[in-house]
């Protein structure tokens, strides 16, 4: 269940809460009934890049290496089972 932060309004306290991403967004204080808001955060993953794939993660010489051998014995993807 994620973590969402929000803060109130009027004091500029800030405060975590456990929702459920399909709950609404809360608009007072749970215990105080003072207005409060969402604030933004980053994602606790980032993925960056132009795919991901595990091939992405090997060096350029190593992967143009392994691909003359796979592609000589007819073999293609995923033939690495040495």
């Amino acid at each position: 269940m994620p973590t969402y932060v929000y803060k109130n309004i009027e004091t500029g306290e800030t405060f975590e809460i456990k929702q459920s991403i399909r709950d609404e967004a809360l608009s007072t204080h749970p215990e105080t009934g003072a207005p409060v808001r969402r604030v933004p955060s980053q994602p606790g993953l980032v993925f960056r890049g132009s795919g991901f794939y595990v091939t992405d993660s090997r060096p350029k010489s190593a992967e143009a290496g392994t691909g003359k051998a796979s592609g000589t014995d007819g073999g293609g993807k995923g033939g690495g089972g040495e």
